[in-house]
């Protein structure tokens, strides 16, 4: 198993026809077959139910799939750092990214980054921050915008920012025509619940509605803000999601959730003891600088432009 026998592998896998991925490849086809049975030889499993008309990965190629393209990434990752360090500030940076308000804030930073140094690319990874956790650990990325907490025994973090966490749900729901802008635990006790799927997140809501001795109705976990909000626009149930994240949706209200809830922190963060390339170390110095002028605006009380 090597490098060529993976990026083989892959191409075949998405493209579950090895006609259409020789294609992709630029190669013929019997090589290519030639390659995939090699790789089957070594591993002693199938990676492929062969139809007719088009493959299927076995369980074992599913898993070869997901390990295969983190590999390729890792390598891929690993070159880029190479020349970044000699050439100086240039390369690719690696960044994972939580939604709600962590695309905004970061739109600031590349647009400000890139004109102070041309020659920097960005290379974003979405998620939630369980799994952008999880991939910084495992060396898929290199940095990440999550929601707190995280693992300060591994992961270098500083706070850059908060927002109010809201509630969605369908404009002909009932809830919808509350005179108020906001909406409690109590309001929502006996409603359906659509939650992020982040172990805090949840542990977070059992909390609350255990102060008004209730048990939440959780029926969905998702990642996905859109489909969310899909699916409390069908009433399907009532979602709780970052503010921030709500796009105006003329199906939908959205009200803040107010009461013992506190805001939600966004972390930058990064792995402990493990180098970053210099480009990636540059971009982590002007982030602080971001943020510790952001913090002495606010505390005069005056608006910082860059």
């Amino acid at each position: 198993m090597n490098l060529k026998s993976l990026s083989y592998f892959v191409a075949v896998a998405e493209e579950l026809n090895i006609s259409r991925a020789a294609e992709k490849l630029n190669m013929s086809q019997p090589p290519l077959s030639a390659q995939i049975k090699n790789l089957e030889y070594d591993l002693k499993t199938e990676l492929f139910i062969r139809g007719k008309r088009q493959l299927t990965l076995t369980e074992s190629g599913q898993l070869l799939y997901r390990r295969a393209k983190e590999i390729i990434n890792l390598a891929d990752k690993a070159e880029e750092e190479i020349l970044s360090m000699s050439n100086g500030v240039t390369g690719t940076i690696s960044l994972g990214l939580v939604e709600g308000m962590a695309p905004e804030i970061v739109a600031d930073w590349f647009a400000g980054f890139i004109n102070k140094y041309p020659k920097a690319r960005f290379r974003i990874t979405d998620g939630n921050s369980d799994d952008l956790s999880e991939k910084l650990l495992s060396g898929i990325i290199s940095l990440a915008v999550i929601t707190a907490p995280c693992n300060q025994s591994l992961l270098n973090s500083f706070n850059i920012g908060s927002e109010r966490l809201c509630v969605l749900m369908s404009k002909d729901h009932p809830l919808a025509g509350k005179e108020e802008e906001f909406i409690t635990i109590t309001d929502i006790a006996n409603e359906p619940i659509i939650v992020p799927r982040r172990k805090a997140m949840i542990d977070n809501v059992y909390k609350w509605f255990k102060e008004i001795r209730k048990e939440p109705h959780i029926i969905c976990e998702m990642d996905n803000y859109l489909d969310a909000a899909a699916l409390a626009s069908r009433n399907v149930g009532i979602c709780i999601f970052p503010k921030n994240a709500y796009i105006p949706n003329d199906t939908l209200i959205a009200k803040d959730l107010n009461g013992s809830i506190k805001d939600i922190e966004y972390l930058f963060v990064w792995r402990k003891g493990h180098p970053l390339p210099t480009i990636e170390e540059t971009f982590i110095d002007y982030i602080k600088e971001i943020v510790a002028l952001e913090m002495y605006a606010d505390k005069n009380h005056l608006f910082y432009i860059e």
